[in-house]
């Protein structure tokens, strides 16, 4: 009996009860719900420094738009929002025969985080009430980012699975196997991991109410990674299936706890990890927008006018910043489309094709960028749903898909979001982080690569030394005023490509490697 005779619903099935559809549906909007989260909570929330000659110089403020409101809080829902139009664009293009999710990728938050930095200008609060640029001598509330840079980044991301879609329609695949091969990809996927552990470690020992040092925020982290790990290794079913939300869960319930004993107890800021103020504001004067708002995408007024314009220089530190990480991403998902097409026993990379996956997945990410500026790709939490459940269908997933889009709309939810204090998705993120570091470290594995090898042996250190440096090669560009920057993770892949094409196959190499494969089978 092959995989797909296995399945409880193949991918044309419909669940045959509602209640059943909804579960199944809710299952998947909850595996893609804290990437959801996760991405702009990190690429938006900072903290940002504040330069010198400015009245509170040395402290730590957040992104705001142009009414001082934290962008890592209302760029949370147009992500709810992008992920469920992103996914129904893809399951369009790929003729409903790919039970995929596509959610935010952990692997553009260091691309982003660059981006929206290009430019930013510290603000203060006018006289209206509406943010403006500050001035020397004048105190900063937050800073301006640069969200233009986002959606030109997108942009070009999907302008490169186009690209390579159209290649692979015409010339196969061959050639992107060679160009990244898994002793190129591996190391690199560790770079992001690894890379982003400074972010990780520095939300854990922040808190709302101190810029200091917090051992209290620490313990919540702590106790959010601590259950996310516990759900993952011991959960059963569903649990599971969402260990990050249960983490986050712990984390934010432990952070309750000590803001309360803050307010109510010793009085005491240090233990302010919580602020409500969020929820307070949204109940304060009961509405319709109490309960349904629409969510703050990237083109509406408060942040379309409070975006810092983009120049040409930048543009060049733009592609710089995407372009190789779309490389990387591509191979994510080539890999996690073969590890579908067992699971469901179709080999989706002949039918629906290659091509028309990176298709969908590109335009996915593009419109994405427009909305919200977060890249959508293959999410491998959907991809397990789907491995565990044995339900394969795609009308489960466009479920899932409006179930993402309308929760986007729910005010009282998304003011929850917007408390969760940054130490709790750092704890969390100190396991996710490591997971996407440790995938790499799988994918050598599983490929068999041989590390015993001087060659791979030397791609992977110039790669994983030069990344984790954080070597970076700058361009100055002193006619436009400024600096085209590559970053240490596109550099470290750059490197490695490069080492990878040097440090060719000996003569007879590979054929005495068969030799060998051939006497150890044979023993």
């Amino acid at each position: 009996m092959d995989q797909a005779k296995k399945l409880i619903l193949d991918v044309d099935e419909s669940p045959k009860k509602v209640s059943q559809w909804i579960i199944l549906a809710i299952q998947h909007v909850l595996a893609m719900f804290v990437a959801c989260i996760t991405v702009p909570l990190l690429v938006f929330s900072g903290p940002i420094t504040v330069g010198s000659g400015f009245a509170n110089a040395g402290a730590s403020v957040p992104y705001i738009n142009l009414y001082g409101t934290s962008l890592a809080q209302t760029m949370i829902a147009p992500t709810l929002v992008s992920a469920g139009i992103g996914t129904i664009i893809y399951i369009i293009l790929t003729k409903m025969k790919s039970p995929v999710f596509l959610a935010s990728s952990f692997a553009y938050i260091a691309p982003m985080c660059g981006a929206v930095a290009l430019g930013s200008v510290p603000a203060t609060m006018g006289p209206d009430g509406v943010a403006v640029a500050a001035e020397a001598g004048q105190p900063v509330i937050g800073y301006f980012a640069n969200l233009w840079a986002l959606p030109i980044g997108m942009a070009m991301v999907g302008l490169v699975y186009v690209i390579v879609a159209v290649i692979i329609r015409f010339a196969g695949v061959n050639w992107l196997n060679k160009l990244l091969p898994t002793i190129v990809i591996g190391p690199v996927i560790m770079v992001i991991g690894l890379g982003l552990s400074t972010s990780a470690v520095n939300n854990l020992m922040s808190a709302s109410g101190t810029n200091g040092y917090n051992l209290i925020a620490i313990l919540c982290g702590l106790v959010g990674m601590a259950v996310t790990a516990l759900c993952a290794h011991y959960g059963k079913k569903t649990l599971s299936l969402i260990p990050f939300v249960m983490g986050m869960l712990a984390g934010y319930v432990a952070a309750a706890i000590f803001t309360g004993i803050g307010y109510y107890g010793c009085h005491n800021d240090y233990f302010h990890i919580i602020d409500f103020s969020p929820i307070v504001n949204n109940f304060k004067d009961l509405s319709v927008r109490s309960f349904l708002d629409v969510p703050s995408f990237i083109f509406m007024p408060e942040n379309f006018k409070s975006a810092v314009p983009v120049t040409g220089a930048q543009i060049g530190s733009i592609a710089l910043l995407f372009i190789p990480v779309s490389l990387v991403t591509i191979c994510e998902h080539i890999g996690d489309h073969k590890n579908l097409s067992g699971i469901i026993g179709r080999d989706l990379l002949v039918e629906p094709g290659l091509s028309n996956t990176l298709l969908g997945d590109g335009i996915a990410t593009a419109a994405s960028g427009i909305l919200c500026g977060a890249a959508n790709t293959t999410y491998g939490e959907n991809i397990a749903v789907v491995g565990v459940t044995k339900i394969a269908s795609v009308k489960v997933i466009i479920l899932a898909c409006v179930m993402s889009i309308l929760l986007g709309f729910l005010s009282p939810i998304m003011c929850v979001v917007e408390t969760i204090p940054a130490c709790v998705t750092g704890g969390v993120s100190l396991l996710l982080y490591g997971f996407i570091a440790a995938s790499g470290v799988k994918m050598l594995i599983n490929e068999q690569v041989d590390m015993s090898k001087t060659k791979n042996i030397f791609v992977a250190s110039v790669i994983l030394v030069s990344g984790i440096g954080g070597l970076i090669l700058q361009f100055a560009i002193p006619s436009a005023g400024t600096t085209i920057t590559i970053t240490s993770t596109a550099f470290s892949m750059i490197l490695g490509i490069l080492m990878n094409i040097m440090l060719r196959e000996k003569k007879g190499a590979v054929a005495a490697n068969i030799e060998e494969g051939e006497k150890k089978e044979g023993k």
